[in-house]
């Protein structure tokens, strides 16, 4: 089966359904391709989001996906296997099901991948007890026993900004140990510094009891704070020359675009954390309304060429 649409939208988060609602909401003919693999699966909740805050990652996928629906929007519970461009105007989709989807407008919004440190416990408590982000997690943290394990250039920034929410947090130097600098800072805060490497996080009956140290030595915590690599899922955009940078050392990659959100491709627009990676569910959601509005002003504008030549 082929799906012609004025837009494909590439992946079903907050970012691409946002992008959906907008472009049907303008009598696009959009189909959204979607995987089923959310970035926010493990999470319990959404947070800091404006009047949905503590919702239910699916819930909230679910709500949006039926709003997008009711507008005329397709969703296709699929994978995008392979994309190339046929034409000025033209993009050719093919799904994992043997279908396909041509579109004049393609708008990414497949999130990215984060890379977790490889140290035991790690993965299975992500999400949970494992967090990042102290926007998205800290309020549920506050006041425990909270480790910063340093693998990456974030680890002294994010123990400054849990030092805010609980007045118990050790920062284990573990791979990349602040500089005397960021010593000084942690010291202001009160926040520890432990120089040892990390062997493993201790769980007992799924609740993360302590961090293991290579002496041996078990550190008791309630919660650990990870900085991933993150890694934008972009290399479908590989096949169009889509430009991907490295985002800064150690921190990721993105897919480079503009404000508005135009890629160096012409008809290939990005939102969401495949261009921002710090964007949260609210930030990813306003960039697709923003990036759907300027798609379909492009395509008025093409049209409107067309009918003067």
């Amino acid at each position: 089966m082929v799906h012609e649409c004025d837009v494909a939208v590439l992946g079903g988060g907050p970012a691409g359904l946002s992008g959906a609602l907008t472009l049907a909401r303008s009598r696009r003919s959009v189909v959204v391709i979607d995987s089923g693999e959310p970035r926010n699966g493990p999470a319990a909740a959404v947070h800091g989001f404006f009047t949905r805050d503590g919702t239910p990652p699916g819930e909230l996928l679910a709500a949006g996906r039926a709003e997008v629906e009711a507008y005329g929007a397709r969703l296709v519970d699929d994978r995008v296997v392979g994309v190339v461009a046929d034409g000025p105007d033209a993009f050719v989709l093919t799904l994992a099901s043997g279908d396909s989807v041509a579109a004049r407008r393609l708008l990414v919004t497949t999130g990215l991948v984060d890379e977790l440190p490889d140290v035991p416990g790690v993965r299975e408590l992500w999400g949970d007890q494992v967090i990042h982000c102290p926007y998205c997690h800290g309020w549920e943290a506050r006041d425990q026993a909270i480790g910063v394990l340093a693998s990456g250039p974030m680890a002294t920034h994010q123990a400054l900004l849990f030092s805010q929410l609980s007045d118990d947090v050790v920062l284990f130097t573990h791979t990349d140990p602040p500089s005397a600098e960021q010593r000084a800072e942690l010291a202001a805060r009160q926040v520890e510094v432990i120089d040892a490497e990390v062997a493993a996080l201790e769980i007992d009956d799924g609740r993360l009891t302590g961090v293991r140290l290579a002496n041996g030595e078990i550190v008791a915590r309630q919660v650990v704070t990870v900085a991933p690599r993150f890694v934008a899922r972009s290399e479908l955009l590989d096949s169009l020359g889509v430009e991907v940078v490295e985002h800064a050392p150690g921190v990721g990659t993105r897919v480079e675009a503009d404000p508005v959100g135009r890629t160096n491709v012409p008809g290939v627009w990005v939102a969401g954390n495949v261009s921002d990676l710090s964007a949260q569910v609210v930030v990813a959601a306003a960039a697709g309304m923003s990036v759907g509005a300027q798609i379909n002003a492009d395509l008025v504008a093409a049209d409107v060429a067309l009918a003067l030549a």
